[in-house]
C-alpha cells in the first residue's frame, strides 16, 4: 500500500522517513517529492509498505510530530488525470 505523508519539514529526508516507518513493518520504498526546477523538497512524500504495516503506521503516525512538523499520514489516493486544462490562451488584437 502506498502512504501519503504530508506537512514534512524540508529537513526530513528518505532515511529519517524510512527509520520512522520501519517501526511498523518493512518499508518497500520511500520517495520524498522534490520540485523539478529547484530540486528542493516540496513537503510531502510517499512510503510503500505491506497493507497491514501501512495501516499500523497510518494509525500511529497521523498527527504525530517529526522534525518539528505535525504529519498528515493517510492512504495515498490514485493520481487524477490533470490533462486538459490550463494553457492561458492567446490574446489577439491590439492590447
Amino acid at each position: 500500500m502506498k502512504i501519503y505523508v504530508g506537512n514534512l519539514s524540508f529537513d526530513t529526508n528518505e532515511d529519517s522517513l524510512r527509520n520512522t516507518f520501519a517501526e511498523y513493518g518493512d518499508v518497500e520504498d520511500v520517495a520524498v517529492i522534490t520540485d523539478r526546477d529547484t530540486g528542493r523538497p516540496r513537503g510531502f512524500a510517499f512510503v510503500t509498505m505491506s497493507d497491514s504495516a501501512a495501516r499500523a503506521a497510518i494509525d500511529a503516525l497521523n498527527g504525530k510530530e517529526l522534525d518539528g512538523r505535525t504529519l498528515n499520514v493517510n492512504e495515498a489516493r490514485a493520481k487524477t488525470d490533470r490533462s486538459g486544462g490550463g494553457g492561458g490562451g492567446q490574446r489577439r488584437g491590439g492590447w
